[in-house]
């Protein structure tokens, strides 16, 4: 037992000096209290690191196929009645969604942005004793209700019983409906008094788009959309003045779920009409990103990064312009963060770094001030 105490005794990395031969300085002193002062902050440092998660980002190819993407957007224009603006999206599949209504929230703002009125799109018909019929001539006792679709139905068969019929029938056909004092079913559900009680009003719009998982575009006009030789119209134009002020406001717009870091460019960003006319456009990249929280909880959402132009129309063109377009791209690169801790054992050899780094600094120093102390008083 013995040998091996002597052996181990000979191991010994640290030899011990005989405290008889210890020379304590005020400056020793001095330099162990910095020592471990900043050993200590240097720790708490580390341990504060440790304890924080830390995001890994990486870039990869997006080799996911189809889908869907939700578009989240709350949008306020303050010169737009909610009567007059309406929500249409498409891609380049050419799927088209003319006129949304499906999670859609209009809420009537007055000129001070104060909320006068929150509702779902849409128009109900009151009940009327003779309304217009298809032939000509008003509803009769015990007869069945075919109202007229004002030359655009497509057979005979057809009939429009509700303003949004009408307007949908012409939207079919491309036309533009100019003079809706001369739809009866118009005037009987007082859309066209609607409209001119909200004049003055704002709308704010908010609500979820689901698209396709391919380039596309939405945008907000006035009236509902038609399109005619690949041009966007609507067919609301009688209430279009000559200034037409699409100043807006984009309180919120997202492509997906939040997820903790995530920054939308065009959150709070606002637009005042200064020209008359034309179209505003943002040309959005849309980046998909998955996240994964410290627990392996996955979030699929996306990031985009954005530029705006403004694009005047022409004098004889505005009507066919006028709004705020959207044109989305899908990015064919796959941004990831993943939350994650700093390993312990990184941790530990930090800790051992900083206390044996210090020790092995301060131990430098406080022998050359041993030094030049001692060759101080060897002069004197």
């Amino acid at each position: 037992m013995d040998k091996v105490l002597h052996k181990l005794r000979k191991l010994d990395a640290y030899p011990k000096v005989n405290e008889d031969f210890y020379s304590r300085t005020f400056s020793g002193g001095l330099i162990t209290l910095v020592s471990f002062i900043l050993m200590f902050f240097l720790f708490f440092s580390e341990l504060r690191l440790f304890l924080h998660t830390v995001s890994e980002t990486k870039l990869v190819v997006d080799t996911s196929r189809g889908g869907t993407l939700n578009i989240n957007f709350d949008v306020t224009f303050p010169a737009v009645p909610c009567s007059l603006l309406s929500l249409d999206a498409m891609d380049i599949s050419g799927e088209q969604h003319l006129d949304i209504r499906h999670d859609i929230v209009k809420k009537r703002i007055d000129a001070h942005g104060n909320v006068i009125e929150v509702r779902q799109d849409g128009i109900g018909a009151p009940k009327i004793e003779k309304p217009l019929q298809r032939h000509g001539g008003r509803l009769e006792h015990n007869e069945e209700y075919c109202g007229s679709c004002y030359g655009s139905e497509t057979s005979d068969d057809d009939c429009c019983n509700s303003c949004e019929e009408v307007r949908e029938a012409y939207r079919k056909k491309g036309w533009a409906l100019t003079n809706m004092d001369m739809i009866d079913q118009c005037k009987r559900e007082g859309f066209i008094e609607k409209i001119k009680n909200e004049e003055g009003e704002g709308c704010n719009i908010n609500g979820v788009l689901e698209v396709n998982k391919v380039a596309g575009s939405f945008h907000f006009g006035t009236g509902k959309s038609f399109h005619d030789s690949n041009v966007q119209l609507h067919n609301l134009l009688a209430f279009q003045g000559d200034n037409y002020n699409i100043s807006h406001r984009i309180n919120k717009l997202s492509f997906g779920h939040y997820f903790p870091g995530l920054i939308n460019p065009l959150d709070g960003v606002q637009w005042v009409h200064e020209n008359p006319n034309g179209a505003y456009q943002y040309f959005i990249k849309v980046v998909p990103a998955i996240f994964t929280d410290i627990r392996g909880r996955t979030i699929q959402s996306n990031q985009y990064s954005v530029t705006e132009h403004f694009r005047s129309a022409d004098p004889g063109r505005f009507r066919s312009l006028a709004g705020v377009f959207f044109f989305y791209d899908i990015s064919p690169v796959k941004v990831t963060f993943k939350e994650e801790h700093i390993p312990f054992l990184h941790f530990m050899t930090h800790i051992c770094a900083i206390i044996g780094g210090i020790f092995t600094v301060a131990g430098i120093i406080d022998s050359f001030v041993y030094h030049g102390q001692r060759v101080v008083k060897k002069k004197m």
